[in-house]
């Protein structure tokens, strides 16, 4: 029986042997440090590890040696993804102190080394490096200090800011799984700051990943969201898109502010879409009864799209009684846009047989609304030359 037992460990060792002298994975790209590779293996082997693995010995050469083959993991790994950068030297020093503290010291490193390697973050290895330290963090406080909670939202909000900084986007989207190995509690902050940096580019793409991500983790929308996600389908002029999470919004309870119902009234307007203006507006007036500037004059753009030019100047009329007086300087220019910009704006988003109608119409209407604002006792300054000189605006 005993020597039966011996031949089928000494089968199992053979095997372990053939599969790490074979060309495997993950030392094919460490061609250039062959003597490393030798001794990761022999280290890996050696019996000392073994028996302090084996019989729970807590000596300090089996860590040391257990810390060495976590570290060149690490660096191997780090090595292999990415030839660009390397990490900098404070992140390399902080880390290799963090992760010695737990493999081999067995105690927890101090908060204040965590954030500064999070602040000392430059580029794409710094942060993997960071994502390593935080797996090993969490796996030190569920194992040897029965921690079974994650790391609070705001060092989550900290790591997903420094991967923005950084570029790293791809370490930031997992900073939002709700289940995760780094002990990170997500939370839409932390999304925020992801969304900003799309925001900042005008990637819808990159948007709509990451309110896939909001949504798989159930993470709560919020006004703030909704501001950024509009921005974004405004600035990449993507009606189809706004329409999509605005149900999404609206759907989930969420209180807009007043800048969101200002740029999707707008953009309505500028579209030529006076259905779902009026039904923006309806939703508006139920957060709030007093126009903007900017609200005010989309409904004045709604009454005109459907040659109502004495209504329209009866809102904006409205706007100069309720607003305060430094908002109503803010009057004529949004008057002066209205007749240079706008025509043209929604003359663009209109179908071929539509656009000549439309601008026959807006060539009569606008100049009939302006003479009702002069009707009306308001003293407007609106150079009307552009509108009725403008050939492009019957094309």
């Amino acid at each position: 029986m005993q020597v039966l037992l011996n031949s089928r460990r000494l089968s199992r060792v053979l095997k372990s042997l053939t599969l790490l002298s074979s060309n495997h994975p993950v030392f094919t790209s460490s061609s250039t440090c062959p003597r490393h590779q030798w001794q990761l293996r022999s280290t890996f082997f050696s019996p000392s590890v073994f028996s302090g693995m084996i019989q729970g010995n807590r000596s300090e050469a089996p860590r040391q040696q257990i810390y060495s083959m976590t570290r060149s993991s690490a660096w191997f790994s780090s090595q292999t993804s990415s030839d660009a950068s390397t990490p900098t030297d404070t992140v390399k020093e902080l880390y290799d102190k963090m992760l010695e503290s737990v493999n081999v010291k067995r105690t927890m490193p101090p908060n204040a080394w965590l954030w500064s390697l999070i602040e000392n973050c430059k580029n794409h290895d710094d942060i993997k490096l960071l994502f390593d330290i935080l797996q090993n963090l969490r796996r030190f406080r569920l194992s040897n200090l029965r921690i079974h909670e994650n790391f609070n939202c705001n060092l989550c909000r900290e790591v997903t800011k420094a991967c923005v900084r950084v570029g790293a986007l791809d370490f930031g989207k997992k900073a939002l799984w709700k289940h995760n190995v780094y002990g990170l509690s997500p939370s839409v902050a932390s999304a925020h700051h992801l969304l900003s940096y799309a925001k900042e580019h005008k990637d819808a793409r990159l948007m709509v990943e990451i309110m896939k991500l909001v949504k798989r983790n159930n993470l709560p929308l919020q006004p703030g969201t909704a501001d950024i996600v509009f921005r974004i389908c405004y600035d990449t002029d993507d009606w189809e898109l706004i329409c999509k999470y605005s149900k999404r919004f609206v759907k989930a309870g969420v209180k807009l502010r007043k800048t969101t119902f200002d740029m999707w009234m707008e953009f309505a307007a500028k579209r030529g879409d006076t259905e779902s203006l009026w039904q923006i507006e309806k939703l508006r007036s139920e957060s709030t009864n007093q126009h903007s500037l900017v609200s005010g004059f989309s409904c004045a753009k709604g009454f005109l799209l459907e040659h109502k030019p004495h209504d329209a100047a009866g809102m904006i009329q409205i706007l100069n009684q309720t607003l305060p007086d430094a908002k109503k300087l803010g009057i004529t220019i949004e008057l002066q846009k209205l007749v240079n910009e706008w025509p043209l704006d929604v003359i663009k988003h209109q179908k071929d047989e539509d656009r000549k109608a439309l601008a026959m119409a807006l060539k009569s209407d606008i100049p009939a609304m302006v003479s009702s604002l002069l009707n009306m006792g308001l003293q407007v300054s609106v150079n009307l030359e552009d509108l009725t000189k403008e050939e492009s605006i019957a094309s």
